[in-house]
């Protein structure tokens, strides 16, 4: 009966593999080279160990845990991160466990057959007819404990395909290697499916590992070479493949400085396909040319910005749009496809994520320094992008994107072909007269105190970024620039936009203010925003508006229009209004209900004596508001602020409410983060349990009559920052805070002496309810006192 029940199931399988999946072929980015540059420390059992013994410590555990399923995890990270050697490692440890084992190079295989095929043969087996190999397959794993490695995955079908064919083997293991963080988020079907992402090499680790391979004799380095080795090193940025080979390259060097300095100078041209490192670069160009044709000119575009100077998250994908890399799809803004695209790379292990926002999403973005030289090859061969970063550089005719990182940069020719112009250096930048094809200047942070003329005659120029430089005004003639979609003032000294800006009907964001800080405590009216023309509500495709002034001269006549008129912004995502009388409160919420697509809004009253009057809202309140930031008096928390779904932020500062705000907020479902600053006249502040389901970071400031903090078990459960800043008459440490199992950080700023010595590890007396805090730091005026931890 058994016998046919096995028979059963293998057929079972193999009607459902010929169902599910048509035949395909597997497309495959990796070359002969890429593989071989892989497979070579294996095949020479020279596997490379140094830094993953926490990592092969964690796989293996999970491989040799008795479960009664088959379980699969992804091993993800960028190329050349030491993915193959990692599973190796761990596949040579635990292969005789199983009854059986199998190592099988996906991107070897053409078809979704190949694989299974290369399984059955792998097992001594000949494939007598391809269309039976399901079932060969099925047979020979079936009712056997097994370990399969599927090592170099590039296509989500092909662990489909191979899956299908699977008997569901108890306590068997499937190790999936991939360079494509999403096959693997979009395979995660499951508990049984987890995912492992690879870092790089901590600093230590990577020296080690250059030493073995520099100074094979001792792994000695000489003192020397201690400075060298380190710069070189930086640039590794903890890839081992890169350390590895740079280091063997070395090791047949003379130990010299001028050597190891004329090789750490020649990267560039060494990574290239006929230099001595160019096994590198094909290892990582695989990953480029693997990209769909949508997304390679965003990678390449990360070739204009200069190394370790990452860039804004929002600023990138204004860029593409710019650029007309981002597509328009049904539905979503040119911006939300931007930010697919964006996530896709980082998902692809091919950017990277700087730093990210209290969200999770990221703030900025960078590429490897490894991966930037192999793209700057690529941008060079393919007249992508010229990078000057000399004095004068003889450029090519048909240049397109000019990135300027050398200051008195003075191209030897004309440049008519240019499509974008990008400063980073702080000199002047000098615009040359004859960029009449010119999409985009970005020259933030340059040298410049007026506005250049020259740009009124760039009559297709979409993107123009003058952030961060000292000009006080803009012309009228900016009126010629009526295909401009965005327009970026900000930490300028402009404070008025004229008329002509009017006529820019194409405008999507527009940012106009700066930010006063007075010695890094922050003051009311921090933000100082712009005097806007009455009928700039006509702009209806602006999408950002940041920040304009709501009372100014004649207010009555030409304010209060220009806030009525803010409800025909219909496409507002972000808008931000600074000076707001309170009789015009009403009016602004009015319009504000208009605005269906807002996700962030900032409001602040005209001085601390004002009250913001918001309850008109009550009745039509943004339902996609993500971002909520209220300056000023408030004489009660409005009640709309309840029902925002989506809120994931709300910062109140000198709000001065006497009543308690923190039961209006606490049943906010995604709320993430949560700042009060002199926002509360109170003396208790308290969190009820299974309240704030979601809150990471919690910060409370100025709370000068606050006493005490009273945080029930079962409050904050994701609680991991708590930042308590010049609550002076706080007298106890947050009674609770000892349940706070996820909080990671405790910080304190300008706090009395006696609350900082209760918290000391030596004798402070209520050291024990923090003890289990990772992180715990005393500032003063900003400058770190003591730490705590």
């Amino acid at each position: 009966m058994d016998y046919i029940n096995n028979i059963s199931n293998i057929k079972e399988a193999k009607d459902r593999y010929h169902h599910t999946m048509p035949f395909i072929r597997i497309p495959s980015a990796s070359s002969n080279t890429d593989i071989q540059v892989r497979e070579a420390h294996l095949l020479n059992g020279n596997v490379e160990a140094v830094g993953i013994e926490e990592p092969t410590n964690k796989l293996m555990s999970w491989a040799m845990k008795p479960k009664q399923r088959l379980e699969v995890m992804f091993v993800v990270g960028m190329a050349g991160l030491g993915k193959t050697t990692l599973v190796h490692s761990v596949y040579e440890r635990v292969k005789k466990r199983f009854d059986r084992h199998v190592w099988i190079t996906a991107s070897n295989c053409k078809t979704e057959l190949d694989i299974l095929t290369l399984l059955v043969e792998k097992f001594g087996r000949p494939v007598t007819q391809r269309a039976d190999v399901v079932a060969q397959a099925c047979k020979l794993l079936f009712e056997k404990r097994y370990v399969i490695v599927l090592d170099d995955l590039w296509v989500k079908e092909a662990w489909e395909s191979f899956k299908i064919a699977l008997p569901d083997g108890k306590n068997s293991r499937i190790i999936i290697t991939t360079r494509r963080g999403d096959i693997a988020n979009s395979c995660r079907d499951g508990d049984s499916i987890d995912i492992h992402k690879l870092q790089p090499l901590s600093s230590e680790r990577a020296k080690q590992l250059f030493y073995q391979k520099a100074f094979s004799r001792n792994g000695t380095c000489p003192s020397g070479l201690v400075e060298v080795s380190e710069s070189i090193l930086q640039k590794c940025d903890g890839l081992p493949l890169g350390i590895i080979e740079i280091g063997r390259l070395l090791s047949n060097k003379s130990p010299t400085k001028n050597e190891w300095k004329t090789l750490h100078d020649s990267l560039e041209s060494e990574l290239r396909s006929t230099g001595k490192l160019s096994n590198v670069m094909k290892v990582l160009a695989a990953s480029h040319k693997d990209l769909p044709y949508h997304l390679k000119d965003c990678f390449l575009y990360m070739s204009i910005f200069p190394e370790n100077n990452p860039v804004k998250r929002r600023r990138l994908v204004r860029l593409w749009i710019a650029e007309g890399f981002v597509t328009d799809e049904m539905g979503k803004t040119v911006e939300e496809v931007g930010e697919e695209y964006l996530k896709e790379l980082i998902d692809r292990n091919l950017i990277k994520a700087n730093e990210f926002d209290f969200d999770d999403l990221p703030k900025s973005v960078e590429v490897h320094s490894l991966m930037l030289k192999m793209i700057l090859s690529i941008a060079h061969e393919e007249n992508f992008c010229s990078v000057c970063t000399e004095a004068e550089r003889n450029l090519a005719e048909n240049t397109r994107r000019l990135s300027i990182q050398k200051e008195d940069f003075e191209p030897s020719q004309d440049l008519p072909w240019v499509r974008s112009f990008f400063g980073f250096s702080i000199g002047e930048p000098k615009i040359g007269s004859n960029f009449k094809l010119l999409k985009v200047l970005d020259i933030q942070g340059t040298n410049m105190e007026e506005f250049p003329n020259v740009i009124t005659n760039l009559l297709l120029l979409r993107y123009l970024s003058l952030r961060n430089t000292n000009i006080k005004s803009i012309p009228r003639s900016l009126n010629d620039l009526r295909h401009l979609e965005t327009l970026d003032l900000k930490q300028t000294l402009v404070t008025e936009v004229p008329k002509a800006v009017l006529q820019l009907e194409k405008l999507r964001h527009l940012l106009v203010y700066r930010y006063n800080f007075k010695e890094g405590v922050p003051t009311f009216g921090i933000v100082q925003g712009f005097k806007a023309p009455k009928k700039i509500t006509g702009l209806n495709n602006l999408q950002t508006l940041s920040f304009v002034k709501a009372s100014v001269q004649s207010r009555l006549t030409r304010q209060l229009r220009m806030i009525q008129g803010l409800e025909n912004l219909t496409q507002s995502r972000k808008l931000g209004v600074v000076e707001l009388a309170k009789e015009d409160g009403a009016r602004l919420c009015q319009s504000i209900g208009k605005m269906p697509n807002l996700h962030s809004l900032s409001m602040t009253s005209l001085n601390l004596e004002v009250a913001l009057e918001l309850d008109a809202m009550s009745t039509n309140p943004p339902a996609f508001l993500q971002r909520l930031y209220l300056n000023g008096p408030l004489q009660k928390l409005p009640k709309w602020i309840s029902s925002l779904h989506d809120l994931v932020r709300i910062r109140l500062k000198w709000s001065s409410l006497p009543e308690n705000p923190i039961p209006a907020l606490e049943n906010l479902p995604h709320l993430v983060e949560l700042h009060l600053l002199d926002a509360y006249t109170g003396t208790q502040l308290e969190f009820k349990s299974a309240k704030f389901p979601q809150l990471k970071i919690l910060e409370l400031r100025q709370l000068e009559q606050l006493k005490s903090i009273v945080m029930e078990e079962g409050t904050l459960p994701c609680l991991q920052k708590l930042i308590i800043v010049h609550c002076s008459a706080l007298v106890h440490v947050p009674r609770g805070i000892n349940k706070l199992i996820c909080l990671q950080m405790l910080v304190l700023h300008d706090m009395p002496d006696p609350f900082v010595a209760m918290l000391r590890k030596n004798g402070g007396r209520l050291q024990h309810f923090v003890h289990h805090i990772p992180i715990i730091r005393s500032y003063q005026q900003g400058q770190l006192v003591e730490d705590l931890s």
